[in-house]
């Protein structure tokens, strides 16, 4: 059997940076760590973290009930309230967010003070999203999908910005911008997308369209996963979303002479690894 994996594949840079802090955080061991969310979407990699007394924060109203210690914001970033209380509280802030997340908090912070209104394309409901808007100073819109682009509404001489959650799929981020370009709204379009997961995208296409079967790694909730595995399935029928190597086998997974091998920003070499390792075994 001849297996293919991903060039591309694993953690990326902001997530392998989120990670770091986490564990630096732990050896200085100063008191109680917590993560403003998940450090990144990987349940493996939070388990570990748990089992060494890192303990996840869910929301602002958990935040508050804190006293003491070091939070840690998550790869995905946060608004500015989280910000603000956790330097009410005199506790110790790391910063985590991916850079190329913090650059849209700048753009956005920057383009709703003078005026403009926020597009922002995306999942309205996932943690980067919900951080980027948190930034905005005035109005912003959420738009995931070609319709929801087409039933806007902006009022005449309005001005709008538009960004995009960095892990969105790079051809829906063309289509929605297109439409709103066909619209004729006074507006600037900064792409946003992360170069990486756009490089992750396109070879994820590349390898899913040469094999019999593609393997998609990474945690359920992990966003750039799941944009990983509607392209992988649009060019290969039999494509398994996975977590680890146990799932493979619980899927029926149908193998042929060639596997291709792809995987989320937010997962450890070590699964792909073992992945990678036992697929031409035990299949």
């Amino acid at each position: 059997m001849k297996v293919i994996v991903a060039k591309t594949a694993g953690f990326c840079f902001g997530v392998k940076r989120a990670v770091e802090k986490v564990y630096e955080q732990i050896e200085r061991q100063e008191g109680p760590i917590y993560t403003f969310g998940p450090i990144i979407h990987n349940e493996n990699v939070v388990r570990d973290l748990e089992a060494r007394g890192v303990r996840v924060i869910e929301s602002e109203e958990e935040l508050h009930t804190l006293e003491k210690g070091t939070v840690i914001i998550r790869s995905h970033g946060a608004c500015r309230r989280v910000y603000e209380e956790i330097e009410k509280k005199g506790m110790n802030l790391v910063d985590a967010t991916c850079p190329f997340v913090k650059k849209i908090h700048r753009i956005v912070e920057e383009h709703s003070a003078e005026g403009y209104t926020i597009l922002i394309i995306g999942n309205g409901s996932h943690p980067e999203v919900e951080g980027i808007r948190g930034w905005c100073r005035g109005r912003s819109v959420v738009l995931e999908n070609k319709k929801e682009a087409q039933d806007l509404r902006l009022e005449p001489g309005e001005r709008a910005c538009v960004v995009s959650q960095t892990t969105f799929n790079y051809k829906k981020f063309q289509d929605i911008v297109e439409i709103l370009e066909e619209r004729g709204y006074n507006s600037i379009v900064v792409n946003t997308i992360c170069n990486a997961t756009h490089e992750r995208q396109v070879e994820a296409r590349d390898v899913a369209s040469g094999v019999e079967s593609m393997i998609v790694i990474g945690g359920k909730n992990s966003s750039n996963t799941q944009k990983l595995y509607e392209i992988c399935r649009s060019v290969c029928k039999n494509t398994y979303y996975i977590q680890t190597f146990e799932d493979l086998q619980s899927q029926n997974f149908q193998s042929g002479d060639s596997v291709g091998i792809t995987a989320g920003a937010s997962t450890p070499n070590t699964i792909i690894e073992e992945v990678h390792t036992n697929v031409g075994i035990k299949f």
